[in-house]
């Protein structure tokens, strides 16, 4: 398995689902199990997906798991 580095994987362009809420919008990746955002504005859920997919991505990088490309 071949690992990039986390900034290529960053700057890869993953499809995004947002979704209003009850309380605000959710967003998420799904290539990304797990991956998702949230907040009262659709601004304030993809800041909270970018601090996901960061971290989603620096665990998956650190326990030497398979990381998706995006489709």
């Amino acid at each position: 398995m071949e690992t990039k580095p986390m900034g290529d994987y960053l700057a890869q362009p993953y499809r995004v689902i947002l979704q209003i809420e009850e309380d605000g919008w959710s967003a998420s990746i799904p290539d990304l199990p797990g991956c998702i955002g949230a907040g009262d504005t659709i601004t304030e859920a993809l800041a909270m997906l970018e601090d996901a997919k960061s971290s989603w991505i620096e665990a998956s990088l650190k326990k030497n798991l398979p990381i998706p490309e995006p489709h």
